[in-house]
């Protein structure tokens, strides 16, 4: 197996985004365009780095115009340092509160498990296998 760099995890995932993927809430929202792939992705992908890395889930809440607009998720590796490979989604002003760690539910996620396996399935098509829980 040739080793990835952070650049391979992130073109893979980035290649793997699609609005089937996205998060129904945010696709009600706002649709999934193209020119803004990681918007609705930041849990699956969150979970993903996760099955690669290891470490802590991450979640804050989004806001925009005064208003609680759903959360954010994103890793902090096992060394403490934060990885967000969605950030660039808040376009229009949204701000993200400080983290929180939260569990990673055992077995299959209680929502979005289908969405999450179709992503998985997409980078590792790009990878070759990944490590993780996924069943």
């Amino acid at each position: 197996m040739i080793p990835w760099t952070l650049q391979d995890i992130d073109r893979a995932l980035r290649a793997s985004w699609a609005a089937d993927t996205c998060s129904p809430d945010d696709l009600d929202r706002a649709g999934w365009q193209p020119g803004n792939p990681a918007w609705g992705h930041c849990d699956l992908t969150a979970l993903l780095v996760h099955d690669i890395f290891g470490g802590q889930l991450m979640v804050g809440e989004v806001h925009h115009g005064g208003e609680q607009h759903g959360f954010h998720w994103w890793n902090q590796l096992p060394g403490g340092v934060e990885l967000d490979l969605t950030r660039e989604q808040f376009r229009e002003g949204q701000t993200v509160t400080l983290g929180r760690v939260v569990q990673r539910p055992p077995g299959p996620l209680p929502r979005r498990w289908e969405e999450y396996l179709l992503l998985r399935e997409r980078v590792i098509a790009q990878l070759g296998h990944l490590p993780g829980p996924a069943v």
